[in-house]
């Protein structure tokens, strides 16, 4: 009897994990469904895919880190198409997810916290916004380490934040070390080290101190050029920015 049992609890144990393996691949297919839709501009259909998505998911458990997944796929869709509405709940229910999962100092967790602030942000909410991207950017630096590129995107958000607010001077610092931090990780003609720059110069703008900014703009510029290609929207911003600053000098 005690064989028997032994044996079904293999063979339960063996049927779960063909099961499970099952699902896993029904999900992988549909996220990639779901990116190419995207890519074709088929946004509606996109929504409905992850939708399926998200319903394989939750066959593991409402709780699931996969279910995180899904449900940040699915709120990353309407965030882009500004359905903030649709996006907040599922952002939410996605952090929820993995702070118990994980635990509060997760990357993951971060990743989640990043996404509601953004959104929080678009929508003028910056005091909602604010204390979860501080949040955010001290779990990447502790557990990812203080020079981590990630820890950068984190930087640079709070930093708009803060630029989009008038808070220039609680700007600068964040926009610096992301700067040097990028410049560390990733070398001088990187297009990250070029958007940091371009944010640098652009606060300094804004101030006034066109001496300043003009060959920050300048470098972007080269650096966008060489590694995009001429004709690449990023250099189009660039050659922007430079020729704003000119028109206002009156040049």
């Amino acid at each position: 009897m005690k064989r028997t049992m032994s044996g079904l609890v293999v063979f339960l144990l063996l049927c779960a994990g063909i099961i499970a393996n099952a699902q896993g691949n029904e999900w992988k297919k549909l996220n990639e469904e779901v990116v190419s839709l995207y890519s074709q501009g088929r946004y509606d259909d996109a929504i409905v895919v992850a939708k399926k998505a998200l319903q394989v998911a939750e066959q593991a458990g409402p709780n699931h880190p996969t279910v995180a997944t899904s449900l940040n796929k699915l709120a990353n869709l309407y965030y882009d198409q500004g359905q903030y509405a649709q996006a907040e709940p599922l952002y939410k229910r996605s952090l929820a997810i993995r702070e118990k999962a994980f635990g509060p100092d997760h990357p993951d967790v971060a990743s989640s916290l990043n996404n509601l602030a953004n959104l929080y942000c678009n929508q003028g909410q910056y005091a909602q916004a604010e204390p979860l991207h501080k949040r955010a950017l001290a779990i990447r630096e502790k557990a990812l380490g203080p020079d981590h590129p990630d820890v950068t995107q984190s930087m640079n958000n709070l930093a708009n934040l803060y630029f989009t607010q008038g808070q220039k001077a609680q700007a600068e610092p964040h926009y610096n070390r992301s700067l040097a931090i990028r410049e560390k990780a990733f070398g001088p003609d990187n297009p990250d080290v070029a958007s940091s720059l371009n944010n640098l110069a652009k606060l300094y703008y804004y101030q006034g101190q066109d001496a300043l900014a003009e060959p920050l703009y300048k470098r972007s510029l080269a650096i966008r050029e060489k590694a995009l290609g001429p004709d690449n929207p990023d250099v189009a911003q660039s050659l922007n920015n430079l020729a704003e600053l000119y028109n206002t000098q009156g040049k």
